[in-house]
């Protein structure tokens, strides 16, 4: 018979099922099923050492076992017992709420993983993703260096390649550490690294995730799918940096198992496949069939390892929601196929990329808009592209923005500067064109701006007689949340912390429209 399956662990759940992973079962001939008992009744039989069991009612406790099968028939004795419970019922319990947490947001911005804690955010998330980690050049493999803290030992990392010190370098005092203690130089693992150990300790339900990709990191992405050998490359050395917690020794920080036990998952965003996205970034026509098995590749290699520590690990995705870069990169039906859930993105729909002021996160296109065809979008654009793909809408989750994009030099017209010419960006605290929700928020209390929205589309504008910024707040997060609920999506992602303000206050309402 098979040997006895690991005791269950609870991965996951909401009001209607519970979320299982266990360590494998060896057997001379094979397991070829695993059984799931609820009590004595079987719940499920699966083939891979998890599963999910529904039909269960809300707020209820139920006890699992599990049995494996082999190809001769032989069964395995009964794996311990593992006891969880449903969530509250509700009108949307296991809404899924992702945010991302930015690497540099401690510098300019002065935003620590501290703060998640203290506005509430931290309380108010299902998932925290983590960006961005760097692909090398050379090896096209998951790497990290210091070379924003000007110690770069790699000399063919190039610009941009990462912060080492920012992710576990940074000694964070008492004061503006999550647990409240001060690091040592002796610890092999600081940095925002160990903020988020600290969250995770602090909020074990919480699930975080490690960014692949982003919009600078995005440049390798092709190459590294190109091939098998270097799928299989790229997402060994991932999986072994960050869920391994292998990370390279820098500044006597780091070592074997430093990070361990910190990332529950991995957030692939690559931008964007068989598209344009950064200036240079490496793209072609095969990314579109390669990303398909590249994810797949994350999916054996994740399930692999769980096997072994009877865990789920997640992968997830940030997808783009240009219906054009949707048809040239996206394998709807076979990326779905791996992805625990993906982002659409629900910004960045209009900027000051463009010489024409509009709406940059807006659920549906507006009135008037001047916009070509091909350059008109919106939310309700980006979802029905992939559900009329074939993307299980139990799957998708939609991107909320916490900050805005403007225009300067924009007339008033007879639209009080929508949809009117401008002259280049708005001037922005840390990029031209771009500004943080809460000095956004600032600037609408006494900044000389109104506040104008369009309640059918589902956006907000603020207008002086020069400069236009076009941006979500609580009232649009509420109208957004509403319509996420009303089209049973999964949740929202919000990018990213740092725009919110001291309070958390679209945190809240994201957490408050999903309920």
């Amino acid at each position: 018979a098979p040997t006895t399956p690991g005791t269950p662990a609870v991965t996951g759940s909401d009001a209607n099922s519970i979320s299982l992973g266990w360590a494998a079962s060896t057997d001379d001939v094979g397991v070829t099923a695993y059984d799931v008992y609820n009590g004595t009744a079987l719940a499920a039989t699966v083939t891979t050492p998890s599963a999910t069991v529904g039909n269960l009612a809300p707020d209820t406790s139920y006890t699992f076992t599990v049995r494996a099968r082999d190809a001769a028939g032989n069964v395995s004795p009964a794996s311990g017992p593992v006891t969880g419970r449903t969530k509250p019922g509700g009108t949307n319990p296991g809404a899924l709420k992702i945010g991302y947490f930015t690497q540099w947001s401690i510098y300019a911005r002065g935003y620590s993983v501290k703060k998640l804690d203290t506005s509430g955010s931290a309380g108010r998330l299902t998932t925290l993703n983590y960006a961005f980690a760097n692909i090398h050049p050379t090896t096209k493999q998951c790497f990290i260096t210091n070379k924003a803290a000007g110690n770069d030992s790699d000399p063919n990392a190039g610009d941009g390649a990462g912060d080492a010190w920012a992710d576990y370098g940074k000694g964070w005092d008492a004061g503006n550490s999550v647990a409240g203690t001060t690091d040592t130089w002796d610890q092999k693992l600081a940095g925002n690294f160990n903020q988020l150990k600290q969250l995770k300790a602090k909020y074990p339900n919480l699930r975080i995730q490690i960014s692949i990709g982003g919009w600078s990191y995005s440049k390798w992405f092709s190459d590294a799918a190109a091939t098998d050998a270097s799928r299989k490359a790229l997402v060994s050395s991932c999986i072994d940096m960050y869920i391994k917690g292998n990370l390279p020794v820098i500044d006597g920080r780091g070592g074997a198992g430093s990070a361990a036990g910190i990332f529950d998952g991995i957030d692939l965003d690559w931008e964007w496949p068989n598209s344009d996205g950064h200036l240079g970034n490496v793209f072609r026509p095969a990314d579109k069939a390669n990303y398909t098995l590249l994810a797949q590749e994350f999916r054996r290699q994740l399930d692999a390892l769980g096997a072994t520590t009877g865990k789920h690990y997640s992968l997830s995705a940030f997808l783009p929601a240009d219906p054009a870069k949707i048809t040239a990169g996206i394998d709807v039906p076979g990326l779905f196929g791996a992805f625990d859930f993906a982002t659409i993105q629900g910004y960045d729909y209009h900027g000051a990329w463009e010489m024409t002021t509009n709406q940059q996160s807006a659920l549906k296109v507006a009135a008037g808009d001047p916009s070509t065809p091909d350059r008109r979008f919106s939310s309700e654009i980006a979802i029905n592209a992939y559900v009329n793909g074939g993307a299980p809408k139990s799957k998708l989750t939609l991107g909320i923005p916490f900050y805005g994009r403007g225009w300067t030099g924009v007339p008033r017209g007879t639209t009080n500067g929508l949809f009117q010419s401008a002259t280049g960006p708005a001037p922005g605290s840390y990029e031209n064109g771009f500004e943080d929700y809460h000095k956004l928020k600032d600037l609408a209390a006494g900044g000389g701006y109104t506040l104008y929205r369009d309640p059918v589309a589902g956006f907000a504008y603020l207008y002086n007689g020069t400069v236009l910024y076009t941006y979500d707040d609580p009232t649009e997060i509420a109208r957004k949340t509403a319509w996420i609920k009303s089209q049973g999506l999964a949740g929202a992602m919000v990018w990213s912390f740092d725009g919110d303000t001291a309070s958390g206050e679209l945190m809240a309402a994201v957490d408050n429209g999903l309920r």
